[in-house]
């Protein structure tokens, strides 16, 4: 028998993201710095020279590369950018790097 799969709260963990972004922002790109209410750094995502195309808001959530155009409205989905994975899948990380329990009680 297979098991139906369960949903991901992603509202649930993107809040839960937000008050620990300084920090999830120097894990996942860790040349960058704050700069007011925003994180400028390099892209992991490509060969980035200096600084100050890759831009995330400290307190929305929601990041840009206006180098190419790249951008989301989340933790989740800067998550998917970096890690190069799906939403899902980048849900599931950053629940195992809040240390947030996922789908119903367990850590996924």
């Amino acid at each position: 028998m297979t098991k139906a799969p369960r949903s991901l709260d992603f509202a649930r963990i993107n809040a839960a993201a937000l008050p620990h972004l300084p920090a999830i922002c120097a894990r996942l790109a860790p040349d960058g710095r704050r700069e007011g209410t925003e994180w400028v750094a390099k892209n992991p995502t490509r060969l980035d020279r200096r600084a100050g195309s890759f831009k995330i808001n400290l307190k929305s959530g929601r990041w840009a590369d206006f180098a190419t155009d790249d951008r989301g409205g989340d933790p989740v989905s800067l998550v998917a950018f970096i890690a190069k994975t799906s939403q899902a899948e980048a849900a599931r990380l950053l629940s195992r790097m809040l240390g947030i329990e996922t789908m119903g009680g367990a850590h996924d």
